[in-house]
């Protein structure tokens, strides 16, 4: 790619009307709204993922009628970034056709197998971590989660929305500019138990607490946790969270996967989430910020509807990648221009 080049990604909510204009101008483009926009949306060099969800400048929004959109400019004609589908067993090669030089945006359908086999695999895949990968786990309305499924639609084909793969677009970056992922993480762990667990999943029926043996279940149950704080773990300085979706009478579900020979611990409360959040936020205009996420817990947990949280925006996701499957975080991209 030649030098003068550069990569922009501007991010805004846009209507119906603006969405389809921008398609037809073959602008490159993700898309993150409701099922039904995305079924209607003509062909084009777009991925999208179902949510109603938005972090905006007036705050967080739920809206079935707005768009919010990623568009990616300054390609070049002959290094146009690269639309790409991934079902549970190709995910795997994710990184290996990630470019040398940029980042992957990767949408993943909530539940879904290829969703399950990523958030158990992603950090053992050939060639990760040496490419950023970001993105974010697309979802439904709450009040429509027993009867919709969450989904991901490929723009190369026109309506094609399915429920069952992964959509991914790779972006090559010129060599003045660099790609970095940053994660803001307001929890850490607390001062309770030690918790491992004997096997990696979604679902956690034993584990061991300070090397007892406990039911999970049984456990939460008895110790009146508080689910609303995640499972927290600490890699090498970088705070992992693992957030409960349902506690049953034998298992409890998660909205990611534990793993064995790693320690947990219950998050230590923060008391002002929205004072916290905006402290932790980057200074400045985030004008180099190509792409944001946040979490659907946060937004309910800690009551972000029409409040603000910095400058950021982005689609409210249920659940976010930054190399690997995350929860209970904002997860967000920037390019830099290197000196």
């Amino acid at each position: 790619m030649a030098g003068k080049d550069k990569i922009t990604v501007t991010h805004e909510l846009v209507d119906i009307d603006t969405l389809h204009a921008k398609i037809e101008a073959g602008e490159s483009l993700v898309i993150a709204a409701d099922e039904e926009i995305i079924a209607s949306l003509p062909s084009g060099n777009w991925i999208a993922g179902t949510i109603p969800y938005f972090m905006t400048e007036d705050g967080g929004k739920v809206d079935k009628k707005r768009i919010y959109v990623n568009t990616i400019s300054g390609v070049s004609s002959d290094n146009a970034p690269r639309i790409t589908m991934y079902n549970a067993n190709t995910i795997s090669r994710i990184a290996q056709e990630a470019p040398k030089h940029g980042f992957t945006i990767l949408i993943l359908p909530a539940m879904s197998d290829v969703h399950s086999a990523y958030a158990q695999n992603a950090p053992d895949y050939q060639n990760m971590f040496f490419s950023p990968i970001v993105g974010w786990i697309s979802g439904v309305h709450l009040d429509d989660i027993e009867t919709d499924s969450a989904k991901v639609g490929f723009g190369p084909a026109s309506g094609m929305l399915v429920d069952n793969q992964a959509v991914a677009m790779h972006i090559h970056l010129p060599e003045e500019q660099t790609a970095n992922i940053k994660i803001i993480n307001l929890f850490a762990q607390g001062d309770g138990h030690k918790i491992t667990f004997p096997e990696k999943g979604f679902n956690a029926t034993n584990c061991l607490v300070d090397g007892a043996e406990w039911s999970f279940s049984d456990y939460l149950k008895e110790h009146n946790i508080d689910t609303k704080l995640p499972l927290v773990a600490n890699y090498s300085g970088v705070m992992v969270n693992v957030s409960i979706q349902d506690v049953g009478a034998e298992s409890v579900a998660l909205y990611a996967p534990v793993f064995p020979g790693v320690e947990y611990r219950f998050a230590a409360p923060i008391d002002d989430y929205v004072k916290e959040f905006n402290k932790a936020l980057p200074s400045g205009d985030a004008g180099n910020v190509a792409f944001c996420c946040n979490c659907i817990l946060n937004f309910l947990y800690s009551e972000l509807e029409g409040k603000k949280t910095g400058k950021m925006t982005g689609p409210i996701t249920f659940g976010e990648v930054a190399y690997q499957l995350l929860n209970q975080t904002l997860v967000y991209l920037s390019l830099e221009q290197n000196t």
